[in-house]
């Protein structure tokens, strides 16, 4: 893999069709496996131990890595590729797991408490880029995606049940266009798997598996809980979403945790499109609509125009959105400048406070370009769930069960944060030369906690 230094530092768009021995290994390096390694070699117990569980781990993770969509394309390529089998402590053919080996280990993995230690490592690997990388979920996106599934048997639904695992079930999501006609409906059976991911790295901070029927905004407070635990105080600013998670709840969490919401609005009032603010009365020409975007009405032309107000910011300490009148602000002659602004030198003044309306007026209004700036990076969040998919088979739909789903899902985003550490770790090129490559500071960082890590798994009994 060579990056060019003009490169963003997470260059996914260099990744390789076919990993190279020289990938893979390391990003079997970057992965902090080592309790999850204990803790299932605890399960086995006295056991059979005709394959290893570090060689079903490994071959569990190859699968993911290499993009096989099928177990058995992954246990062939090992049998024919002795370099491979190498990497993950298999030493001969023979030696290589057969199919329903992988089959029962998917199960194991996907119950407690390697289902636990799954997420554990993916958490620690975000923390440790968090640590290296000073902007990483600094302005952030969520949402969420259809995943497909398959039902367990009857027995094995009750063992799932009992650990608090959500089963697969039918999910529906219709798409509506402006004047709120159906123009096209997606239906699956499966799960939602919720993400908030960074928007300029594109790397995912925390996920949540739910059923299919979970609302996206009742999830917010477990993806930002999540977040926050394993990135640095205060790290996360703004956080933006559709309309889906335009509910109060979403709003007041987000408020209390201090981070500006950057979410679409919907459309509920039927009448009265236009209101006026708190303690304004008929005489005033100050207004409001749905979105919170705070107009001013200019009585005095015929017919009467409307004008948005200029936004001047966000007063953290008063929790207020500060208004100022668009024709002094902007420079524009407006026939009630007089009677507005009354020999005022910056004209009329609003203040909203937020506490009227949680969710018409967040800190960051709607109608302003930070906002529209912002919003659009909630396509970071629709490339992060295409690599999950096309590359690494998150929706492939070949699972069956909670357990199985669950493991599928775990050992996926584990995939996709350790080539996020091998992106941020690789050596940059610089010129036109094949030479000329050097790490970054960021890179350095990076490979001296892999390094440390390393040391001491194999200094650990």
């Amino acid at each position: 893999m060579i990056i060019h230094e003009s490169k963003p530092l997470f260059a996914w768009d260099c990744l390789d069709d076919s990993p190279s021995l020289a990938t893979v290994r390391g990003l079997l390096a970057a992965i902090p496996d080592g309790e999850l390694l204990a803790a299932l070699r605890i399960a086995r117990g006295k056991g059979r131990n005709d394959y290893p569980v570090s060689a079903l781990w490994g071959t569990f993770v190859l699968r993911i890595i290499l993009r096989h969509v099928h177990m058995d394309g992954c246990l062939a390529e090992l049998k024919r590729n002795e370099g491979l089998r190498r990497l993950i402590g298999v030493h001969s053919e023979e030696a290589v797991p057969k199919g329903w080996n992988m089959s029962r280990f998917e199960e194991v993995l996907g119950q407690e408490p390697h289902r636990t230690l799954l997420k554990a490592i993916f958490n620690q690997m975000v923390h440790s880029l968090g640590l290296a990388v000073e902007d990483l979920g600094k302005d952030t996106a969520g949402d969420a995606t259809a995943l497909s599934s398959r039902a367990s048997t009857p027995a094995k639904v009750k063992a799932e049940l009992a650990e608090g695992l959500s089963q697969p079930s039918g999910g529906r999501k219709e798409y509506l266009d402006d004047n709120g006609v159906v123009t096209k409906v997606v239906e699956w059976f499966g799960y939602k798997l919720h993400l908030l991911v960074d928007v300029k790295h594109e790397v995912a901070l925390s996920y949540e598996i739910t059923d299919s029927k979970e609302g996206d905004g009742e999830t917010i407070p477990k993806l930002v809980r999540q977040a926050k635990a394993i990135l640095p105080p205060n790290r996360i600013r703004t956080l933006a979403y559709d309309k889906a998670a335009d509910i109060n709840d979403a709003h007041e969490f987000l408020s209390k945790e201090r981070i500006r919401p950057v979410i679409e609005n919907r459309s509920l009032w039927k009448e009265d499109l236009e209101r006026m603010l708190p303690g304004h009365d008929g005489n005033s020409n100050i207004v409001y609509d749905e979105a919170g975007t705070v107009y001013c009405y200019d009585r005095e032309s015929q017919p009467i125009v409307r004008h948005k107000m200029a936004y001047i910011g966000y007063e953290p300490q008063r929790e207020t959105i500060k208004y100022r009148c668009p024709a002094m602000h902007e420079g524009w002659f407006c026939p009630m400048s007089d009677i507005c602004n009354a020999g005022k030198k910056y004209g009329k003044t609003i203040r909203v406070r937020r506490e009227v309306d949680l969710r018409r007026f967040p800190a960051i209004p709607r109608a302003t370009k930070q906002f529209e700036r912002l919003y659009h990076g909630r396509s970071a969040v629709e490339r992060v769930n295409g690599r999950l998919k096309i590359f690494w088979g998150v929706d492939d739909g070949n699972s069956r069960g909670a357990w199985r789903f669950a493991a599928n899902v775990g050992a996926v985003m584990i995939v996709h944060a350790a080539f996020a550490t091998v992106l941020a770790s690789m050596p940059r090129k610089e010129g036109t030369t094949l030479g000329g490559t050097k790490l970054s500071p960021i890179a350095k960082a990076i490979q001296a906690q892999i390094a440390l890590r390393r040391a001491h798994t194999d200094h650990t009994p």
